[in-house]
């Protein structure tokens, strides 16, 4: 039996990482048009006055948080310190680097899981004490198709994704429902966003604001995402469908073929 979640009659506090461009600008112009109060960061806010700018003039803040930084959840405790509480948490940020596995330095892998593991680990386990005491809270974590079935010279990027999705999200969502709390895997394929691409492999096909429409409304429960508010999986793109069930399909063949083996493994009794 699925879990039952509520969400409170107000305005939601949104803090959105990576918000200088693509999905985090996205959700943010979205989130303030929909009357929600939002907390745009990004790496070096003086690249983008103008953004700030924008944001700003709609009630918003716009603070800079590098997720690499050991001390990068400060950010969540001085806001809720001074009474702003976040209700959403948007890990979006992050990069992608693109080389054969046998041709990856240790320390490119260990950036990828940086920013795109530990960063959204450090911001997930600070808010969650502040959800938990208020008995609602909604974190997204932003994924990609590369954590179901990664591409060839995607091998860093997607074992960062994958393990955000496998050992942070999942875990995760069984760990803090009872507390009316929500963590939702939202699993992108190809966008027109500024994200690197492997050369000459893939063309993006999503509209990126149609795919941040889709993301706020399963967040606040309406439109597409009305009754949806237990769901944990948010698959976006016609080529994440196609993934999705070459992923479907490899685990059935799998077990088709080995099925037998599999059941004949257990302890003699």
């Amino acid at each position: 039996m699925s879990a039952t979640f509520t969400t409170p009659k107000k305005q939601l506090t949104w803090l959105i990482t990576g918000c200088s461009s693509g999905f985090g600008l996205s959700l943010t112009r979205i989130a303030q048009a929909g009357g929600h109060t939002v907390v745009a960061t990004s790496r070096n806010p003086s690249r983008t006055p103008e953004l700030v700018a924008e944001v700003e003039g709609k009630g918003g803040k716009w603070l800079q948080l590098d997720v690499d930084s050991p001390n990068s959840a400060q950010v969540i405790e001085d806001l809720e310190k001074s009474g702003q509480e976040i209700d959403v948490l948007v890990n979006n940020a992050g990069f992608s680097i693109h080389a054969p596995i046998e041709t990856f330095a240790e320390d490119e892998i260990r950036a990828q899981m940086e920013s795109m593991y530990f960063g959204p680990l450090r911001l997930i386990q600070a808010v969650l004490p502040h959800m938990r005491k208020r008995r609602f809270g909604v974190i997204v974590n932003m994924s990609s198709g590369a954590a179901l079935e990664a591409r060839d010279s995607m091998g860093a990027y997607a074992g960062a994704k994958a393990g955000l999705d496998g050992t942070l999200t999942k875990a995760l969502a069984k760990e803090v429902a009872p507390f009316n709390t929500r963590a939702l895997t939202v699993v992108l394929g190809t966008f027109n966003t500024n994200m690197a691409t492997p050369p000459g492999k893939i063309v993006p096909n999503g509209d990126k604001d149609k795919a941040m429409k889709a993301v706020y409304e399963v967040v606040v429960g309406e439109g597409a995402g009305a009754g949806c508010e237990a769901e944990r999986f948010l698959p976006l793109g016609t080529d994440m469908t196609v993934r999705v069930k070459m992923v479907q399909e490899c685990l059935a063949h799998g077990l088709e073929v080995f099925v037998d083996v599999a059941n004949n493994v257990n302890i003699d009794k």
